[in-house]
């Protein structure tokens, strides 16, 4: 009887785990891939070997601004599309002519999914335009991120158009203290 209930107190935590790290279609694993590229592209423009500890940006400090424009995510997908790099260069061109300013990039994920792999999937996001602001210069101590999830839907309603706008990754500026 105790090894059934250790069993069932086992079994679904090495599923979670196997489902959270093999689980990955063939898609996500190039996604990932091309999002650490440009992660580590931008690591190596700065010292070799070091890391860069993301600023201490409070919640209430933050907003959106008309300048840093929201990008879209495929299903299931941190890879940055060209359509959203060409918004985040806007953006980082931006940034870059306010040296001094906090952002935080916050990951969104539509409502399909568990809490726990939104969550991820939210930070593999923000983390994916995080890197991207580093490789086109933007200083890397000035870059907060923080995953949402789908905790924060922009729209409740469940229809494909609806998922799409909640798969965003948002450039928040913090206020001046």
């Amino acid at each position: 009887m105790r090894a059934q209930g250790l069993r069932r107190l086992i079994l679904p935590s090495l599923l979670a785990a196997a489902v959270g790290s093999a689980g990955c279609s063939s898609r996500q694993v190039r996604d990932a891939g091309k999002a650490a590229s440009a992660a580590s592209a931008a690591e190596q423009q700065g010292a070799a070997g070091t890391s860069v500890p993301e600023p201490d940006v409070r919640e209430a400090s933050l907003r959106i601004v008309p300048e840093a424009k929201t990008i879209q995510f495929g299903y299931d997908s941190s890879y940055l599309e060209p359509e959203s790099r060409a918004v985040l260069k806007q953006n980082a061109a931006w940034l870059k002519s306010r040296p001094g300013l906090r952002i935080q990039v916050a990951g969104h994920c539509d409502e399909r999914g568990t809490v726990e792999y939104n969550l991820a999937l939210g930070q593999r996001r923000a983390q994916a335009v995080r890197g991207y602001y580093k490789a086109l210069g933007v200083p890397a101590g000035n870059i907060a991120t923080i995953s949402y999830g789908k905790e924060q839907p922009l729209c409740r309603e469940p229809e494909a158009g609806c998922w799409g706008m909640n798969r965003r990754a948002e450039t928040l500026v913090a206020q001046p203290r």
